[in-house]
């Protein structure tokens, strides 16, 4: 191990990398709560919170924190984050809160808009706020508004997490029914082939 690192126990920071994004995610979400403003956790955050109903020792730990909101809400969605030092940014297209005036765009709160496609090719908008359950102490966008989430962007990271719903038994062929025909064949292809 290189010198500069003898003095730095690895395993904390790891730990406090995870610590610091569920904070994260728990102070926006109260603040919003606090101010009446309807969200609901998306992205992997989501993900673990549905995986974890199922199975605690199968979530998996994301970097960032991926809010849905109603456009109407945004202006009060920014009075709400700013007392919890959270500062609103547009950046190349995206709205998001960061964590503090020297935070980079991984310390933020990213923003979807409810109902709204998040590129324009997209195969299907955002979900409702009205399509959230809550979760613990969390308003979660709904499983089947998170696997249509998943299958329109399609990334790595989102097979991976279709995958984690996959092996839990959260979801299996009998959502196909309920998708657009292509996000069908997409989730399909994982369900033939989970390797693949």
């Amino acid at each position: 191990m290189p010198e500069s690192f003898q003095h730095i126990d690895i395993l904390d920071r790891m730990v406090r990398a995870v610590e610091k994004v569920r904070e994260r995610m728990r102070r926006a979400a109260k603040a919003l709560e606090d101010a009446g403003v309807p969200y609901a956790i998306i992205g992997g955050n989501a993900v673990a919170a549905w995986v974890a109903t199922i199975d605690e020792t199968a979530t998996r730990n994301t970097q960032d924190v991926d809010i849905l909101l109603r456009r109407a809400d945004l202006e009060a969605a920014k009075k709400a984050l700013a007392p919890a030092g959270f500062i609103f940014r547009h950046v190349k297209g995206i709205d998001m809160f960061l964590d503090g005036p020297g935070a980079k765009a991984r310390d933020a709160v990213h923003v979807i808009l409810a109902g709204e496609r998040v590129r324009p090719d997209d195969i299907a908008e955002a979900p409702r706020i009205d399509q959230s359950t809550r979760l613990r102490d969390l308003d979660v966008v709904g499983l089947d508004s998170l696997v249509r989430m998943k299958l329109t962007s399609f990334r790595d990271k989102d097979r991976v997490h279709l995958r984690d719903m996959l092996e839990v038994g959260l979801i299996d062929e009998s959502i196909l029914a309920r998708l657009p025909d292509e996000l069908a064949r997409r989730l399909k292809t994982l369900i033939d082939d989970p390797n693949g």
